[in-house]
């Protein structure tokens, strides 16, 4: 028997381009909300709407304007090349603003998901925000940028945490409020992966991802380090282009990128893991019970904060990138690896809010 998509709710996901891991995490979402009979459609910019066209060819995708999010070269100028391009940012929230109004008329949008797009929402229709960041870390100025994060979380309809409200979860202080009047649902880690029982074909896997510079400044210095490695590696660069190239230096074995299946077989196939300390990455891993090695992306304080939280834990190093060294990874071994969790999420009852 035919469904009649006509009866069906139009879904808005809209997550946004910083790295890959906000498009990433929103790929468990998409396929629930097809299992569960809503027809979603993407709407983003860059190499996240680009990755997220590939994995779902055959879904609707439309373009936001982009929030111009740049690394800078030094660290220490992070902050102050964010308030650079904080007016280019602001004339992009309100642009997408603008677009979801017309949007949801066009294309008979009835509820919105957003993750950390701040201008993806509206007062007619159900609005979620997304984050794992209820405080957002900026040093000595992270008082206010979380309060003005938090005003902003308040208008949506609903908040969802991707990490749990237990004593033990992945996102400490990052997700997790001592008071507060936000609308929030613990929706337990996403992550896109499944654990498999696969023969052992690399000895180590390295995955980068973020926006650039930073994610060219770390591929250059791996690339050096690693011919001073003995085991058998795939390295993944990260870069999203029209075409999978893979090629072999040495023990070497290059992507520019892999899709989520691929990933997913690959990180099964591989001893342990050397990648940024990104929240995204952090599920995938747990959901894997993956030993790792961080690298947190310099100047973010967010991965800074969770590279520090789970080695305080014992369970996975870190150094920063001007710091590391192959040898590093020999620290691996005594450390506890991240633990797998269980990620049975009730879709049918946390979709209820597009109901209302």
């Amino acid at each position: 028997m035919s469904i009649d998509y006509s009866a069906n709710k139009t879904i808005l996901v809209a997550p946004l381009n910083w790295g890959l891991g906000h498009a990433t995490r929103c790929i468990p979402i998409i396929k629930a909300l097809q299992e569960n009979n809503y027809i979603p459609i993407i709407a983003s910019d860059g190499v996240a709407l680009a990755l997220l066209r590939k994995e779902f060819p055959y879904i609707q995708t439309l373009e936001l304007p982009s929030y111009h999010i740049e690394y800078a070269k030094n660290a220490k100028n992070f902050k102050w090349k964010l308030i650079k391009n904080l007016p280019k940012m602001i004339v992009a929230i309100l642009d997408e603003k603008k677009m979801v109004k017309s949007w949801i008329k066009k294309h008979g949008i009835d509820g919105i998901i957003s993750d950390n797009r701040l201008g993806v929402f509206s007062k007619k229709i159900p609005s979620v925000f997304m984050t794992h960041q209820l405080n957002v870390m900026t040093g000595n100025t992270t008082w206010f940028t979380s309060k003005c994060h938090q005003h902003i979380i308040k208008k949506y309809t609903e908040c969802w945490v991707p990490d749990t409200n237990d004593a033990t979860n992945l996102t400490g202080e990052l997700g997790h409020l001592k008071t507060n009047d936000l609308k929030l649902k613990y929706i337990g880690p996403l992550s896109r992966m499944r654990k498999k029982e696969t023969p052992k074909l690399y000895d180590l896997m390295i995955i980068l991802s973020g926006p650039e510079p930073q994610r060219t400044f770390l591929d250059d210095k791996l690339q050096k380090e690693i011919t001073k490695y003995d085991g058998k590696v795939v390295f993944v660069q990260g870069i999203v282009e029209k075409a999978q190239t893979k090629w072999q230096t040495g023990n070497v074995t290059y992507y520019n990128f892999m899709n989520s299946k691929q990933l997913e077989q690959t990180f099964n196939e591989s001893d342990f893991v050397l990648c940024r300390s990104g929240y995204t990455t952090v599920m995938d891993l747990a959901k894997l019970g993956k030993k790792a090695f961080f690298i947190p992306t310099p100047g973010q304080y967010e991965q800074e904060y969770l590279a520090i939280k789970l080695q305080e834990e014992n369970l996975v190093p870190y150094a920063m990138q001007d710091d590391f060294t192959i040898e590093d990874l020999s620290k691996v071994k005594s450390f506890k690896g991240l633990t797998q969790f269980n990620d049975t999420i009730d879709w049918d009852k946390l979709f209820t809010v597009f109901e209302s």
